[in-house]
């Protein structure tokens, strides 16, 4: 089996310019993949849930940085919880509901199920005041990912680093 990974890191800018008064949005996306991705099915879920290991935990750390100096620390919790179904739409006895950003998801399909746990898409809103001098910045994100011991893995962390985005900070003068 492969090893856990994250692929297609994605860090873009909403502006080439920002001055300290005004709003920059940046966004961030990246997928995990491998083998954690595969063996979150159906199949798992269901002897996970008959030896009572019932929620899966997922921690995600986004380190915004301007070379060495940090900007912001982001931290995300995804969760999964198994559960005995009887809606008529899925036809399997065990199923999952995903947690992303405190707001429960119900898939339909496991494909859903996945995406909405291991895809993560954040915008991170800074002002322009969050760096401290003018000039040119190259932002980028440190992406660190970790879960426990479940019926179906290992624990396991992983990381991995963004693209560089450049960005200037122009002073109001």
């Amino acid at each position: 089996m492969a090893d856990s990974f994250i692929d297609s890191t994605i860090l873009a800018k909403s502006q080439e310019s920002v001055r300290p008064d005004q709003p920059l949005t940046l966004s961030l996306s990246f997928k995990i993949q491998g083998a954690i991705r595969d063996s979150f099915s159906q199949k798992n879920w269901e002897r996970s849930y008959n030896k009572h290991d019932t929620r899966f935990l997922m921690m995600i750390e986004i380190d915004l940085k301007s070379g060495r100096r940090r900007i912001a620390l982001i931290k995300l919790v995804r969760k999964a919880a198994l559960f005995w179904t009887r809606n008529p739409k899925i036809p399997y006895r065990i199923w999952v509901s995903i947690i992303k950003d405190d707001t429960p998801y119900y898939p339909l399909i496991e494909d859903e199920a996945k995406s909405l746990l291991f895809d993560v898409n954040k915008v991170i809103e800074l002002s322009g005041s969050d760096f401290l001098r003018s000039g040119t910045h190259k932002l980028y994100t440190d992406i660190r990912v970790s879960w426990g011991q479940h019926v179906y893995t290992q624990p396991n962390e992983i990381k991995a680093r963004s693209n560089d985005v450049e960005l200037m900070r122009v002073s109001t003068q």
